[in-house]
């Protein structure tokens, strides 16, 4: 199927005909105009030599190859669109790779898809050739599907978890060194205005753990998915606590212990590589769990939060800092583009779902917050670090790999703007006898 000259100019589209004269088949604007309706916000370039969409808009999608037009076609939704990105085959014209967001706020919020009738449609793959829905095969970025970690087994085994954990996470430490700055913090900052910088907002956030958990010097703090240690070493550093973490990654743990070591925080603080349901058997004063629970997958609760609990000696405390659906009836699986590309079987449950789980697991919750929009302005800083250690994150981790990244973060920060997804701190005491918390009357570290 073919634009008419009259309905190119309406919208703002352009074909040019391949060399030797009429038409082959349908174009790859051909193909964008049957799958959209209304006006194109973007600006639509394809190998072909056709174009479609506005030619003053401020953002171009350039497909630049066959195989990047099959990746669209064979995987509609984030996941094609990710491959042929990440492969290179469809470039975003008019942003930083590092920080694609206001080209995915720009589709996000004025592209309008449609399916085409069924003849239609099969006009269309016709024209194009039935080639062009076999699927090419996956940019080496990608981790297998869902079904074919079996090998590795069930979901959230520990093989299975350890195998995750690393395929985020050992990527290059000199890569997250530069993409979280010197704090070297994944989680959600916490910022008493817009204007804090990353470093100052990161370090607010553990001030409000520790304020939350009550720490005092002497005090043994459990901290499980540690990450490099940044709430191990705050804890030690300015808490005088003896803080002890863990983390299933191993590079992440030796860069940990390096720097406790550098930082003279040896005795205080320590990490180890260690599955959380390996960690000591003992009770600690306080514990925290920052950014972990996205990893367990939501059947675990039960004895995720039980085993928190039996850590906790009673009227100790547990902070748990998590991201959270907005609401309790949203799929717990990610999408096949966060699946594939970031956190393979990370799953997220409704705030009230974590909630009550603490409390059926014999814990009882005295807080909760959201801090939703702090996580937006700590993706934005995330990816303004990407956008100015472009050149160097690609020297470590790959053009492809560093596109992920700046994909992920971009597309994070625009899903927590619009509250698509939220990030909850709830916090409980494991009760003692006679139901003694230790909690005060009102909480005790606020002003």
């Amino acid at each position: 199927m073919s634009l008419t000259d009259r309905d190119q100019g309406a919208a703002g589209a352009s074909a040019t005909p391949p060399p030797g004269g009429g038409r082959r088949g349908p174009t790859v604007a051909d193909v964008v105009r049957t799958l959209t309706t209304g006006p194109l916000p973007v600006r639509v370039t394809a190998y072909d030599g056709s174009a479609i969409g506005p030619a003053d808009a401020g953002i171009t999608l350039s497909i630049r190859s066959e195989r990047g037009l099959s990746y669209l076609l064979t995987a509609p939704g984030d996941l094609g669109m990710a491959r042929a990105y990440v492969s290179g085959d469809l470039a975003l014209e008019g942003v930083h790779p590092g920080d694609p967001y206001e080209a995915l706020r720009v589709l996000k919020d004025e592209l309008r898809l449609r399916a085409p009738a069924l003849a239609e449609g099969l006009a269309l793959v016709r024209g194009l050739g039935w080639e062009r829905l076999m699927p090419p095969p996956a940019p080496p970025q990608e981790a297998q599907p869902r079904w074919k970690r079996i090998v590795g087994g069930l979901r959230h085994s520990r093989f299975r978890d350890s195998t995750a954990i690393s395929h985020h996470y050992d990527v290059s430490n000199a890569f997250y060194e530069k993409v979280l700055g010197p704090s070297m913090t994944y989680t959600c900052a916490v910022f008493r205005n817009p204007d804090d910088t990353l470093e100052e907002a990161q370090a607010a956030k553990y001030d409000l753990v520790a304020g939350k958990l009550a720490l005092r010097p002497g005090m043994r703090l459990l901290d499980v998915g540690c990450g490099w240690g940044g709430m191990v070493r705050h804890a030690a550093r300015e808490y005088g606590v003896k803080a002890f973490g863990v983390t299933l990654s191993q590079e992440q743990a030796q860069w940990a212990q390096a720097v406790i070591e550098r930082e003279g925080l040896t005795g205080l603080a320590e990490v180890r590589h260690l599955d959380y349901r390996d960690a000591p058997w003992e009770q600690f004063d306080a514990i925290s769990s920052i950014g972990l629970t996205e990893h367990i997958g939501v059947r675990n609760y039960p004895a995720y939060f039980g085993f928190l609990r039996d850590r906790l000696r009673p009227e100790g405390r547990l902070l748990n800092h998590c991201i959270t659906r907005a609401d309790n009836q949203a799929p717990h699986r990610s999408g096949a583009f966060i699946d594939r590309y970031v956190f393979p079987d990370g799953e997220l449950a409704g705030p009230g779902r974590v909630i009550s789980e603490i409390h059926d697991a014999g814990l009882e919750v005295h807080h909760e917050e959201n801090l939703r929009r702090h996580y937006a302005l700590t993706l934005a800083a995330w990816c303004r670090n990407l956008v100015e250690h472009w050149d160097f994150c690609v020297s470590e981790v790959g053009v492809g790999k560093a596109r992920v990244w700046g994909l992920y973060m971009a597309g994070s920060r625009l899903a927590f703007e619009r509250n698509g997804i939220q990030l909850h701190q709830v916090l409980a005491t494991r009760n003692g006898p006679d139901a003694a918390s230790g909690y005060p009357l009102r909480p005790d570290w606020l002003p």
